[in-house]
């Protein structure tokens, strides 16, 4: 340390003084350049409209991890000091590399072009590069455009995750799969087994496409996998965060309703939403799953049919709850899934969700039943 560029100017002086005593910068309208080694020409540059001074200096070969080996070769002198004093990027990326021992290099493909330009000063310092692996770009999910992604796009900053309750395992491992796959199938790896099979060899070279899907999808397998304890925890405060739920809070319930949201949700922002009609009568109706089950013909028959079956159970479980579909899809001979779509919406606005009779286990059989009463007096 200090680990602060704007501190460590006194250590940037020092590196400057050993190439102005190897005779390889110069001073030039007050700014500092690197003299490149080689013989010098002139020749006119359209972009400038002026002669300006070349260098035929000898090809660099950069051994890149990810993309092999890189020629380029650098042609004009550059700045290693503005005309302010302040070092420039090229200089004190060099010299921080060295006095802090670097030995590998890794950053985007865009970085590429100045590679060059930092051996040739590595070389000048009589040093050798670090190793060098440049990353390919993260480009944008296309339904954003085309082109590399920037911080201003959705998904880009760590503190969006961070605020919408991703798992930052989840997180961690999209990232590493970004530009990189290992050789099998799997998605899903502990840090751990991240660290032992990933290699900077194995990064393609092309493009790595941003797939917000498949954040999700990795997202949700991590949440499925939490222990209960730890889901209710933060599912607690995505519920308080909403103002659905206050504290103090039924755990026992809640942690009910946490093991039925579990294998459903893919983010714990979206929890809210899935699970508010078990916390609140104030919850959205699906108006597509209006139409689909509530305006069909006998609907409201089925459930003036069903109201006093469950009413009547003297053990609210799900095998109870199961015994009185069936024993009424009986005697109607009918399949006991008939009910199953109008019960479902009458008791959460929606006509998709957690596994049935489960649901309607933990909702309990007075939400249940005021629900089922509510739908009949509204769509009668």
């Amino acid at each position: 340390g200090p680990h602060f560029q704007s501190k460590r100017y006194d250590i940037y002086a020092e590196y400057l003084k050993i190439l102005k005593d190897k005779d390889r910068v110069y001073e030039k309208n007050g700014a500092i350049y690197f003299k490149l080694e080689g013989d010098r020409f002139t020749e006119y540059d359209d972009y400038l409209k002026a002669d300006v001074e070349k260098v035929k200096t000898l090809p660099v070969v950069i051994e890149d991890i990810i993309r092999g080996k890189v020629t380029r070769r650098e042609d004009r002198d550059f700045v290693i000091q503005r005309s302010n004093g302040d070092p420039s990027f090229h200089f004190v990326n060099v010299v921080d590399d060295i006095a802090m021992k670097i030995t590998h290099v890794i950053r985007g493909e865009d970085h590429l072009s100045n590679t060059s330009k930092h051996i040739e000063l590595f070389n000048a310092f009589g040093v050798e590069p670090p190793k060098f692996a440049h990353l390919p770009m993260i480009l944008k999910n296309p339904k954003e455009g085309k082109g590399k992604m920037s911080k201003r796009d959705k998904g880009a900053l760590i503190s969006e995750y961070r605020e919408r309750n991703f798992i930052p395992e989840a997180v961690r491992n999209f990232i590493a799969l970004l530009g990189w796959s290992p050789k099998d199938e799997r998605e899903v790896f502990t840090i751990e087994e991240l660290t032992s099979r990933f290699r900077l060899e194995d990064v393609q070279k092309g493009g790595a496409r941003f797939d917000e899907q498949k954040m999700s999808h990795l997202n949700f397998e991590y949440m499925k996998a939490m222990p209960i304890q730890a889901y209710v925890q933060i599912g607690k405060r995505s519920l308080v965060k909403s103002g659905l739920i206050e504290e103090p809070v039924d755990e026992t319930y809640l942690t009910a309703v946490m093991k039925l949201c579990q294998e459903k949700i893919d983010s714990f922002e979206n929890l809210p939403g899935f699970a508010s009609y078990f916390f609140s009568h104030q919850y959205a109706i699906s108006e597509k799953a209006e139409n689909k089950v509530m305006k069909k013909e006998g609907a409201i028959d089925r459930l003036e049919e069903l109201l006093p079956r469950l009413a009547a159970l003297q053990n609210w479980t799900q095998t109870e709850i199961d015994s009185a579909f069936n024993q009424l899809a009986d005697e109607k001979q009918l399949k006991p899934f008939t009910w199953y779509p109008i019960v479902r919406f009458s008791v959460s606005g929606t006509n998709s969700g957690p596994d049935f009779l489960p649901m309607l286990e933990v909702l309990g059989k007075e939400r249940v039943l005021n629900r089922l009463e509510m739908a009949i007096n509204k769509y009668h």
